[in-house]
């Protein structure tokens, strides 16, 4: 659509300009090249000398280098307009598809600055206030350019301007209208093939695009696959503080296949649950120990680890915008959540959901730094949780981990062949759902490998990945996904072969309307079906070219008429004056007027080989 704009904008700035001036109770005007003089001089026409002083007047004033000067730089504005708004566009679009990962880019922020905000909001708010008001400036330009007038933005406005929504068919057939006014405009026939051939080459191009298309929801719904099975991330984060007793419950009230847990060791040797380095973001560190807040989490004991609160966070800061929709018990208890120690999970969940367990390093100093995977298997293997229902994501120390637990499902984090998987004895795959395509799910499928993919909160990427038979994902938001009964939409082939073809249909019959509509004078006029020369018809349609011969006549007859008409009334007004009125009414009509008229009328046939 861009390409269209940016193609069409060296068209679309003619010499369309509306030319006013008002001198000795001369009124002037000039468009679409006809000039129109209306006379308010006592009822006295000009004489032809005042004609052709007015017409020279207005095609300097018209054809200035100043004014070319001023068209050069609407169409380089116009043309920055455009490709400010395409850059725009593309931006909002990115933010708006990735609003699924604005956690992990909170997160990634808070650990590059130190302080945790939801950056998305103003990143949000900032750029569809541009949108929406460049938007305005966009629509204005294309309104500017439809009815012939000059572009006269404001300088400021230019460089930042975005707005447009476009989609496809839609937009296509109603930039036609656009297009085909300038194609009717079109000084050349080399100019109206130029617009003719591009416009519909990208019309076509978006007719056929469908067959480029390959979406998983476009299938058989026999051909669907059983839902993909959730694992809360953290818990529930988003009606819970992450990591805590609290989060993990209501996931498992969701009946979750899964939880995942993020596992550290403190400096006394307590697996407990934390993502992050340090203990700034999800406690209240800063207020109790603010000497320990940029410390390793790991890097303390668990008795001091114990007092922190790990809820007033989720309530101040509100990550998912859903603290305000909890129950005023809920809001208490989340209120006085604390770190959650790995055996307490484990005594939570055992036997009701599968763990999937990540394990996070404690620094190099750590005195349980090399023993920290034999700590936490032992504490594993010491609650007694089912071995089937642990996905083993650290990959060093495998053979030793499939001697020990051999019924773990030994889980891997890293994309490989699955030959190599295999030989690895890799029952799943645990990655980032832009990691994966949809023929390399097929060819883990057909090797036993289940995948799962992370983070999946949006329900149509939900959706999408459900169509395409993903077994499992792992989400924040799995009160809401647990709630999805059916892929958002789900079309059979022959269904969507249909609908784009009518699709495709209703635009085409539309813009060729268009077309119609605003050709329809100069379809009339090759069809001849124009036989009288009327001004008003000639000086309004915007279909009728200035360089036609027929046109160039219609305008020597418009003015030698008006030259004649008034010369009559000249006489006419003369011989009253000198005569009174009756002896003017008795006279007969000399013929000097008309013999006059008649020559020029017969030079005129002359001239036009008629």
């Amino acid at each position: 659509m861009y390409f269209i704009l940016f193609l069409s904008s060296f068209f679309l700035f003619r010499k369309h300009t509306f030319v006013r001036e008002n001198s000795n109770n001369l009124e002037r005007w000039r468009v679409e090249g006809i000039l129109i003089f209306t006379l308010e001089t006592n009822g006295f026409p000009p004489s032809l000398q005042a004609h052709t002083h007015s017409l020279g007047a207005v095609d300097k004033c018209v054809h200035s280098p100043g004014w070319i000067t001023d068209l050069k730089w609407e169409r380089l504005w116009f043309l920055l307009l455009t490709f400010t708004f395409g850059l725009t566009l593309t931006w909002l679009y990115f933010w708006w598809e990735v609003h699924n990962d604005y956690d992990e880019f909170n997160w990634y922020l808070y650990n590059r600055m130190g302080y945790w905000s939801d950056w998305s909001v103003p990143i949000l708010m900032t750029t569809a206030a541009a949108f929406t008001y460049i938007a305005g400036l966009l629509v204005l330009a294309l309104c500017h350019i439809a009815v012939g007038q000059q572009m006269n933005l404001h300088w400021l406005h230019k460089g930042t301007a975005p707005f447009l929504h476009v989609g496809a068919l839609a937009a296509i057939t109603a930039l036609s209208w656009i297009v085909a006014g300038q194609f009717a405009r079109a000084e050349r026939s080399s100019s109206q093939m130029a617009i003719l051939c591009i416009f519909f080459a990208v019309v076509f191009a978006f007719y056929l695009a469908p067959l480029t298309i390959s979406s998983p929801c476009i299938m058989e719904k026999k051909d669907l696959g059983p839902k993909p099975a959730l694992i809360g991330h953290r818990g529930a984060p988003m009606l819970a503080p992450e990591h805590t007793l609290m989060s993990f419950r209501k996931a498992l009230e969701q009946k979750l296949y899964g939880l995942q847990a993020d596992v550290t060791i403190s400096l006394d040797g307590v697996p407990f649950l934390m993502h992050d380095n340090t203990l700034r973001r999800t406690t209240n560190v800063e207020e109790e120990f603010p000497e320990l807040a940029r410390k390793p989490a790991s890097m303390l004991n668990w008795t001091i680890l114990q007092r922190l609160n790990a809820g007033q966070w989720f309530l101040k800061t509100d990550p998912f915008w859903t603290a305000s929709s909890l129950s005023p018990s809920d809001h208490r208890e989340a209120q006085n959540q604390s770190i959650c120690s790995l055996a307490e999970l484990l005594e939570l969940a055992k036997g009701n959901a599968t763990l999937l367990l990540n394990l996070r390093d404690p620094p190099r100093e750590h005195p349980y730094r090399g023993s920290f995977l034999n700590i936490t298997l032992e504490a594993l293997l010491r609650s007694g949780y089912p071995q089937h229902q642990v996905m083993w994501l650290p990959n060093r120390q495998r053979p030793f981990v499939r001697r020990v637990a051999p019924g773990f499902q030994q889980t891997s984090g890293s994309k490989e062949a699955a030959t190599s998987l295999r030989r690895g004895h890799i029952q799943r795959l645990n990655l980032r759902y832009t990691q994966v395509s949809r023929q390399e799910l097929r060819d883990y499928a057909s090797w036993n490998l289940s995948v799962n993919l992370y983070t999946v909160n949006a329900p149509w990427l939900f959706s999408l990945l459900w169509c395409a038979g993903v077994p499992s994902v792992t989400s924040d938001n799995t009160h809401v996904l647990s709630q999805v009964p059916s892929p958002l939409w789900i079309m059979p082939p022959d269904e969507y072969c249909l609908m784009w073809v009518t699709a495709d249909l209703i635009s085409f019959m539309l813009i060729i309307g268009i077309f119609v509509l605003q050709n329809y004078h100069l379809i009339r006029w090759r069809l001849g079906g124009i036989r009288s020369y009327n001004p008003e018809q000639i000086m309004l349609s915007a279909a009728v070219r200035r360089t036609s011969r027929d046109v160039s006549i219609m305008k020597e007859k418009l003015i030698f008429s008006e030259i004649s008409d008034g010369m009559e009334v000249s006489d006419e007004l003369s011989v009253c004056s000198d005569n009174s009125y009756d002896t003017y009414a008795n006279r007969a009509p000399t013929p000097m007027n008309n013999r006059g008229s008649g020559s020029r009328t017969k030079t005129l046939t002359d001239r036009s080989g008629r």
